[in-house]
């Protein structure tokens, strides 16, 4: 239903998720709506979302959704919010990381110099020197994936708690008004058929009294009875 009509290139993919048509500002408003909106609780969103940013900042291409999912089901994130987190390492920001990571990894293991990184890092490059390019990329990778799952987590998880709770209280006052105007109602249609009322009670009121005709009828013929067996007796006691 909701597919595209024509489908769209792998090269317009490719150039739509290098620079978005409706623009980066509208294309983060749409991420961030659709994260706060993701069914779960605040921590499995934020934790999830966090994780998936975290593995960002690792040297293993290819395999960021696979990590990012796995964390996020050993630890109860969103696995969903995992794989939108994940975005945050696209072809605009994994030079700055590389380049980040690399030289902390550097700094970290007390490397004088480091070899000079190309401008297309592929994993075929990355385990061709594992020593010179993927030791120091994954030393500095794993502090850095910390700190930023933490500076990611804290205030998503409040981002999108406070979302949630506000969503709740529209909710509730929605409820409230419509059970208002469920009593408006209600109390409306009995004072506009007052008559039909009344002649409910009436009819109630004539079929108890119908029913209670048929015992007069009997303490009536009971007492006829009585006085006739009675005046009987008197007749043959003067006899």
């Amino acid at each position: 239903m909701f597919k595209r009509r024509t489908k769209r290139s792998i090269g317009a993919r490719i150039v739509s998720f290098v620079w978005p048509s409706m623009g980066w500002r509208r294309t983060g408003s749409y991420y961030a709506i659709r994260i706060k909106r993701l069914p779960g609780t605040p921590y499995s969103i934020a934790c999830g979302f966090a994780l998936g940013t975290a593995v960002s900042f690792t040297p293993f291409l290819g395999f960021h959704f696979i990590m990012a999912a796995i964390f996020a089901y050993l630890v109860r994130g969103n696995i969903i919010a995992s794989a939108l987190g994940t975005a945050v390492g696209n072809p605009w920001t994994f030079p700055f990381i590389w380049a980040g990571i690399y030289w902390l990894g550097g700094k970290i293991l007390g490397y004088k110099k480091g070899v000079e990184l190309p401008e297309e890092l592929t994993m075929d490059y990355i385990f061709h020197d594992p020593v010179n390019v993927l030791l120091p990329m994954a030393a500095g990778g794993v502090p850095t994936a910390i700190v930023v799952w933490w500076l990611v987590y804290l205030p998503l998880h409040r981002v999108v708690a406070n979302y949630q709770s506000h969503r709740r209280q529209k909710r509730m006052q929605r409820r409230e008004v419509l059970a208002q105007e469920r009593a408006t109602n209600g109390a409306g249609n009995n004072d506009a058929d007052p008559a039909g009322g009344g002649q409910a009670q009436l009819h109630i009121d004539i079929d108890r009294s119908a029913e209670a005709e048929p015992e007069d009828d009997t303490d009536e013929n009971s007492t006829e009875r009585e006085s006739v067996s009675n005046y009987g007796r008197t007749v043959e006691e003067k006899g």
